[in-house]
């Protein structure tokens, strides 16, 4: 066997092979791109007879150096960055550090504790596409909901009319189409009701237009403490470009919407996601992207608990003991499991009861949420163990039942 552990960089990788014995048999700094492929595969060749026998280990799991190696039929190993420091410190106090030490040290991880560790994951090229345009939704939804954030707090300090009128759904059609043709108070006191319900109908709303037109006037042309004349544009303008941004993100995220929707429902797994409570196809295919669809991932229900962020983590010190939130979790997954137990509350009634139960625990609200979460991550690991759909009376069984 031959273990090889790459620092990798943005410009250049450095790499170290070791044997079985921890003996050294090469180091190399390769250039980023083809030619330091060609590189690596021509050391390892000297030192292996096939790829099986190759063992690698590297900072992320991700990226065309990733998954170069994995073509090669390398055993891949994707080492936590905190992990690999923590490894460090296990054999030098110095805390000297460099980057082809940072490569033997990866190197002498994967050759003594891989088994402490998950290789990368053979997922399917469609769940792989499936991650891409899930993880470019929610940047972008991020992105908006920051860029709402920005328009909100530039509103508070010269158009408090606006905020009465539209309260937080800055981002909804109907404040991106007010604020465009009104991005000051004088210009929201000056439309007229009539301006106000064309507005409304060319972005979409069909009911009511006479009555929220009313309300959004009534709001504009409320008394409020006004800026200068020269402030107030200047403020005016910054309006403009937010709104015109907004407009354009909430075309883009419905178009990745679209093709996300497609994506999903193309993939096997679909079936099985849309049938577990809270589950739609934009967090379904969300879920689905950060678990994969790799069955050797996750052999056991808490090793996908864990990797979804939502089990406990238990400190115990002689009499000392604390149970406490997990931290270190995939973001991505844990918030999109967090979205799935609130939707659940309203779509399963075992979901809610288990939900009220851990409140008249004295829980709160996020705790109730984790622990159901945790939950449903366990009933979604069982569907797929046992290839079944999801099915409220095994899930969610009555002390009846259970009796």
């Amino acid at each position: 066997m031959v273990f090889v552990g790459i620092d990798w960089a943005e410009a250049h990788h450095d790499v170290c092979l070791l044997d079985e014995r921890g003996k050294v048999l090469g180091k190399r700094r390769i250039p980023e791109g083809l030619e330091g492929v060609r590189r690596l595969h021509e050391l390892v060749a000297e030192h292996a007879e096939e790829p099986e026998q190759v063992v690698v280990g590297i900072e992320t799991d991700r990226g065309l150096l990733v998954q170069a190696l994995l073509v090669g039929g390398y055993q891949v190993y994707a080492i936590n960055p905190l992990a690999a420091s923590r490894y460090r410190d296990r054999h030098t106090t110095s805390r000297a550090k460099s980057d082809p030490g940072d490569a033997k040290v990866l190197a002498d991880l994967v050759r003594t504790d891989r088994h402490n560790h998950r290789p990368i994951a053979g997922d399917s090229e469609l769940a792989g596409a499936i991650q891409i345009v899930t993880r470019a939704h929610q940047n972008l939804a991020w992105s908006r909901q920051r860029l709402v954030n920005q328009l909100r707090n530039t509103l508070r300090e010269f158009y408090p009319g606006a905020l009465q009128a539209f309260g937080t759904d800055l981002a909804g059609v109907d404040a991106i189409a007010i604020l465009e043709q009104a991005p000051t108070p004088y210009q929201g006191r000056s439309i007229s009701q009539a301006k106000l319900v064309s507005a409304l109908r060319k972005a979409g709303r069909e009911r009511n237009l006479e009555v929220k037109a009313a309300e959004l006037q009534g709001h504009l042309r409320a008394p409020q403490l006004e800026l200068p004349p020269l402030l107030t544009n200047a403020y005016g303008r910054s309006v403009t470009a937010s709104v015109r941004l907004l407009r354009q993100m909430n075309l883009e995220l419905a178009a990745l919407e679209q093709e996300l929707t497609a994506s999903f429902e193309m993939h096997p797994d679909a079936e099985i996601y849309l049938s577990l409570p809270g589950l739609g196809f934009i967090l379904g295919a969300r879920v689905l992207a950060e678990f994969g669809d790799d069955r050797t991932r996750f052999d056991h229900p808490k090793a996908r608990k864990n990797y979804a962020g939502n089990a406990p983590i238990t400190k115990a010190s002689g009499k000392h003991k604390v149970v406490l939130a997990r931290v270190a979790r995939n973001r991505r997954l844990a918030d999109a499991c967090h979205l799935w137990a609130f939707s659940a509350l309203t779509s399963s009634p075992g979901a809610r009861r288990y939900y009220d139960q851990h409140r008249a625990r004295g829980k709160t609200h996020n705790q109730a949420l984790r622990a159901l979460a945790n939950r449903l991550v366990g009933i979604l690991h069982g569907c797929f163990s046992h290839r079944q759909l999801y099915r409220e009376d095994i899930a969610w069984p009555t002390l009846e039942a259970a009796a």
